[in-house]
């Protein structure tokens, strides 16, 4: 297990790395270490700019080949974000160790939790929240596949299915009290009135009865959050999230 101290160092180590290297025109922290709010638990997320000269794939190249033989990685994983590559490492220590690379004209804070260590950003663009229909519609999606597992003796797929439409509930509850609705992260801000409703559609037991109480917990929850986002969807919704439920 990683020490604050060893995630400190290496983040040192990693932002030296990025003064040094000309074909890094801009760095910035990302996460809890930009605004001084890092736990027992939290990660080093280092945002790099790349000149407009260097080449992407050399420079991602050196830097993880500097993860593996320097620090200790024993896998990584990409995850997209528009025209940036986040390349997340896991260390042998079990700390994660997330390096975006962008090109400069894209290299701008996406929001609060961003400190700039050198160089320059481009002009900041409001983040868009998730679509609330889009929400809306994968609840009622997921719920209908929750139903049908339920109904073909497949509980495993059916406890998937109950808290993948759980957790559009949630980023619905989450939008509308003005908290953060990706990955969870507003989530345990929410008022305690909210969860507890919805706590009652966590998957405790694969039995059929609880895993079709749950699932009527969160059409209902469904149908709530619909009616908050658009009483007109939600009007034609009511009959089919009814049968759902029931």
């Amino acid at each position: 297990m990683f020490s604050g101290e060893d995630r400190a160092r290496l983040r040192s180590d990693l932002i030296s790395g990025a003064r040094a290297d000309l074909r890094v025109s801009s760095a910035a922290l990302l996460g809890s270490g930009a605004v001084g709010r890092e736990d027992r638990w939290s990660d080093i997320d280092l945002a790099l700019s790349l000149s407009g000269e260097a080449d992407r794939a050399n420079v991602i190249a050196d830097w993880t080949e500097r993860m593996y033989c320097e620090h200790g990685a024993v896998h990584h994983l990409d995850v997209g974000s528009g025209k940036a590559l986040y390349r997340v490492f896991l260390l042998a220590s079990t700390l994660q160790v997330d390096l975006s690379f962008w090109p400069e004209p894209e290299f701008r804070a996406a929001g609060p939790s961003f400190r700039l260590l050198f160089g320059t950003v481009a002009k900041t663009r409001a983040a868009s929240p998730p679509d609330v229909e889009e929400l809306i519609g994968l609840g009622w999606l997921y719920a209908l596949h929750a139903r049908s597992s339920i109904a073909r003796g497949r509980p495993w797929q059916a406890e998937y299915m109950v808290s993948a439409a759980r957790d559009q509930v949630l980023a619905l509850a989450s939008l509308r009290h003005g908290l953060p609705a990706r990955e969870g992260r507003g989530i345990d801000d929410l008022p305690a009135d909210v969860t507890a409703v919805i706590a009652d559609a966590l998957i405790g037991s694969l039995d059929s009865d609880r895993l079709k109480r749950a699932l009527a917990t969160i059409t209902e929850s469904l149908l709530h959050e619909a009616e908050n986002a658009d009483p007109n969807l939600a009007g034609r919704l009511a009959g089919p999230l009814g049968e759902l439920g029931r």
